[in-house]
């Protein structure tokens, strides 16, 4: 039955791919490798190539970096830098363009683009790693130390192979939204793959040229999953037990306490204060009258849309990400990778190949809601992905094996040992779907309902035209919107050890 769910999600998620497929080779295998073959596809893949490598290298650098000052030192307020490097989840990448276009005249390019995604996207890698840092066992690095290792060598032996598995799903995921980002670049003025798809696709009207560079995206993303799926190995990271019931010990910073407060309180000023100053400003000026501007309408469409595709999404994640988990056999692998791949093509590209089938096959179904959540379903399943993923492999499978042999059923073993210990993750997972939902752009203006408009749309809406003043209540309420589940996503992965 898991294999039967997990492959028909999958089929799902290759629809999109199926079309854009068909209609890039529909003139011929040559024309396509023409348009290809042009100096600006070259522009394009150096563009978003340096992107994905600046922004994940920055990315690991302050994820990991803060997550071990924060768990694994003494640095004051521990609680509060674990609040505030979480939190930047709660401001879009767009909304942070914004913040930065509007304070720093002439913000734009690579240097720019670098700095917006990494402030959005570490928290990815912040999380994850933090988490596993707190929890772990410290006895496996004082067994190290006893066998002679030093601080060094135990931390790139032991402490890197124990937060490996988190930092490498954390920067697959900052790949692939890099992959499909499109609101951020497009205010920075920095073409990529992604960018230059939706101007074939609304200034040209060349859907098949736009099609032709989703394939090259792919490939990329293709590239991506593979070297992950090769960091990460066939290691088993699950095990009996909880270990050493003890907090893992706190390094004395020392002299080196200003400089950690300094560079803590220096990413959270850039991270949460830029994008904080420049919408408080926008919102406070007194020339500016908001009494037109009705929020109702466009939260409750993205609540109701953010809720819905966050559980369709969780549902769809559990088969494969359960089979990926305990199997390891190639077709889970193959399953997994297929809803990635999918989810790296951009929303516009997503909408399009939908809006086709919907009008070729099921008409009626055509700018209706379920199409709508089909397609953040498909763009977002990562997100839930590897978080499920992460939550199923940390559960023991011998503790399900001992409450079979007890004479519990399948059922009441799942809702009895395996749901509570896999809970926290799956909610996070939830959690990240809805954040994404929230904030995407593309696909919810091609394919949303007629009237219907959520929060990132009206945002697009008053600030592609500049008028920062009326783009700030919406970026406001986004902010607002986002802030509890990035609490929960810091509830779900903060687990303290039992005493």
């Amino acid at each position: 039955m898991l294999r039967g769910a997990a492959v028909l999600v999958a089929a799902l998620c290759l629809l999109p791919l199926v079309v854009v497929a068909a209609k890039a080779l529909e003139s011929g295998p040559a024309e396509a490798a023409e348009l290809l073959w042009r100096p600006r596809v070259g522009e394009l893949l150096r563009n978003t190539v340096a992107l994905v490598v600046l922004t994940g290298t920055l990315s690991a650098v302050l994820g990991v970096g803060a997550a071990w000052l924060v768990e694994r030192t003494a640095l004051p307020g521990a609680g509060f830098w674990r609040v505030a490097f979480v939190a930047p989840l709660a401001v879009p990448a767009f909304v942070n363009s914004f913040a930065w276009s509007a304070l720093v005249p002439g913000f734009e390019g690579l240097g720019g683009a670098v700095i917006v995604t990494t402030l959005s996207y570490f928290p990815f890698v912040f999380l994850p790693v933090a988490a596993l840092l707190r929890s772990t066992d410290p006895g496996l690095e004082e067994a190290a130390r006893s066998l002679g290792l030093g601080p060094w060598r135990t931390a790139a032996r032991v402490g890197t192979a124990q937060v490996r598995p988190a930092l490498l799903g954390g920067l697959l995921l900052v790949a692939l939204h890099l992959l499909a980002e499109f609101g951020a670049l497009e205010m920075l003025r920095f073409p990529t793959f992604t960018t230059a798809i939706l101007d074939q696709y609304e200034v040209a009207f060349d859907s098949r040229s736009g099609s032709v560079l989703a394939l090259a995206l792919m490939v990329l993303a293709v590239t991506v999953l593979t070297l992950e799926m090769l960091a990460r190995g066939r290691t088993r990271h699950a095990r009996v037990g909880g270990g050493a019931a003890r907090r893992p010990p706190r390094a004395r910073l020392g002299r080196g306490l200003p400089l950690a407060l300094a560079s803590v309180t220096a990413l959270a000023v850039l991270a949460l204060g830029v994008p904080a100053w420049s919408i408080g400003t926008w919102l406070t000026r007194t020339d500016q009258a908001y009494e037109s501007i009705d929020l109702g309408p466009a939260v409750g469409s993205t609540v109701v849309l953010g809720l819905a595709a966050a559980l369709v999404t969780t549902l769809a994640t559990f088969p494969a990400a359960w089979l990926v988990a305990r199997s390891r056999s190639r077709l889970a692998v193959v399953l997994e990778r297929v809803t990635y791949l999918a989810s790296s093509l951009p929303g516009v590209v997503v909408a399009l190949a939908l809006i086709a089938l919907a009008i070729g096959f099921v008409r009626p179904l055509y700018q209706t809601a379920p199409v709508l959540v089909l397609a953040y379903v498909i763009l977002f399943i990562p997100r839930a992905m590897v978080t499920t993923r992460a939550a199923i492999a940390a559960v023991p499978p011998e503790l399900s094996d001992a409450a079979r042999a007890l004479g519990d059923g399948p059922a009441r073993t799942f809702l009895r040992v395996q749901l509570p210990l896999m809970l926290r993750g799956t909610l996070a997972g939830a959690a990240l779907v809805f954040i994404a939902v929230s904030t995407e752009l593309t696909a919810t203006l091609l394919l949303a309902p007629t009237g219907t408009e959520t929060l990132a749309t009206a945002f697009w809406s008053a600030s592609s035209s500049l008028d920062y003043a009326a783009a700030a209540p919406y970026a406001a309420a986004l902010v607002v919107l986002s802030a509890p589940l990035t609490w929960l996503l810091l509830r779900s992965s903060h687990e303290e050890p039992s005493r």
